[in-house]
């Protein structure tokens, strides 16, 4: 399998659309998966959290946890968001609880996750938005890993068909 076949790669033109995307998303995410959310600052890691949750049925306001370090939210699904961005040592992560949080049927959302890479589980779906070309221009990967994700591939392609951006001689998904 070649890097691309395992990455889908979005593009949106607005926070709007990122959190359209995000939301489009939900009836993918399942109890006790993983996202984790990556780029740089500003980049609309919380848009897209707020997206996802708005697709998993949260009514109250979705902001960044960046001094809380947790938020939790209830929907569908219960939203547990994280922010790791101000986390110095890999053990004040183990202290977060991510165990417990994906065990208890919710979905775990974590701002700046790529930090903390060798103490989460080897299943989760990386959500990568870097700036495009245009002010509010993202460029949105989604990365497979493990098992589960690797398996919700075809369902993740549908689910951003609108805002898909294949590469050279790629046909758009289903």
């Amino acid at each position: 399998m070649t890097e691309r076949a395992t990455v889908l790669v979005a593009h949106t033109s607005s926070v709007a659309q990122t959190q359209a995307l995000a939301e489009a998303l939900a009836p993918v995410v399942g109890p006790g998966d993983l996202l984790l959310l990556a780029g740089d600052l500003g980049a609309g890691k919380t848009a897209f959290a707020q997206g996802l949750g708005a697709g998993l049925g949260v009514t109250e306001p979705i902001t960044s946890p960046t001094f809380t370090l947790v938020q939790e939210y209830e929907g569908r699904l219960r939203v547990h968001h994280l922010d790791v961005y101000r986390i110095d040592h890999l053990d004040e992560a183990l202290e977060l609880g991510l165990a417990e949080l994906l065990d208890d049927g919710g979905v775990a959302l974590i701002e700046w996750g790529d930090a903390i890479l060798p103490v989460l589980p080897a299943d989760y779906l990386e959500v990568r938005l870097t700036f495009g070309d245009g002010d509010d221009d993202r460029i949105i990967a989604l990365r497979r890993v493990g098992a589960s994700w690797g398996a919700r591939r075809d369902a993740l392609a549908r689910a951003i068909a609108p805002w898909y951006l294949a590469g050279p001689g790629e046909p758009a998904p289903c």
